[in-house]
């Protein structure tokens, strides 16, 4: 499905990374009929990845486990049809994850570093993603003039009250902000629930995702935009078509 070469000047050329065998039930479950175009993606960040460094080394060998199916398995918690912004988006995760997984959403992908969004740029057009999904060089806080979103994910950005800064504001009334967090999270919440709550969200909620398929679970912190605060936009509209709708070093880039 790869309809270019996407690699960096000496870098291996890409190719699809297989399924290993213990993950291949979960992988079927979570992208449905495009179990391979998630291996075209996942062979791009074990290659082109590593090279131009937004994937570790050691990050390669647990693709899969630690990271497509962390994110995919959060597509439970977005309805059919969502406008979706991934907001630092790095590599692709879960962003780049959401649109394999679930071809019905519309995918934003904010990431202000210039190498980052070439590698996302470069992704997008080789899966043959260009029609649903959308690259944009920018900080979050410049994007707050958009049409508003009807989830807004963030993986591996900054702790909870400095995500509700950024991302509520993308979000429509009725949308939400899913973190995706690791062992943090509770902690967390019990941390900024008062930050987030003068940030014009809900109570953060705790959230398992892919119970049953990946072990352990993805951990995401649900928190739905109950109104618009006076350093948000001036008027947000409710979400549209849905009907409802840690890391602290990429955080210090911003």
């Amino acid at each position: 499905m790869v309809n270019e070469p996407v690699h960096g000047p000496g870098g291996p050329p890409p190719g699809p990374l297989p399924v290993p065998a213990e993950f291949r039930p979960a992988a079927e479950a979570l992208f449905a009929d495009r179990p391979d175009l998630a291996a075209e993606y996942a062979g791009l960040l074990a290659t082109d990845g590593v090279v131009r460094g937004l994937i570790g080394p050691r990050e390669a060998p647990r693709l899969w486990d630690r990271h497509l199916l962390n994110c995919a398995a959060v597509v439970e918690l977005i309805p059919h049809g969502a406008a979706v912004v991934d907001v630092g988006s790095g590599a692709g995760l879960p962003g780049i994850v959401l649109a394999i997984a679930r071809p019905d959403l519309t995918v934003t992908l904010v990431e202000p570093l210039a190498r980052r969004v070439s590698f996302l740029t470069e992704a997008v057009t080789a899966l043959g993603l260009d029609g649903s999904v959308t690259v944009v060089r920018a900080r979050a806080e410049e994007c707050q003039e958009r049409p508003p979103a009807d989830v807004v994910t963030a993986r591996a950005v900054a702790p909870l009250d400095r995500l509700g800064r950024w991302c509520l504001p993308l979000a429509a009334v009725g949308g939400r902000l899913l973190a995706l967090k690791g062992a943090s999270a509770v902690n967390e919440v019990a941390e900024h629930r008062e930050a987030l709550t003068r940030l014009g969200g809900g109570d953060p909620i705790v959230r398992r995702c892919g119970v049953g398929l990946i072990d352990p679970p993805a951990t995401v912190v649900e928190i739905v935009r109950e109104r618009v605060v006076a350093s948000g936009r001036s008027k947000a509209p409710r979400a549209g078509r849905s009907g409802s709708t840690s890391d602290s070093r990429r955080a210090r880039r911003r």
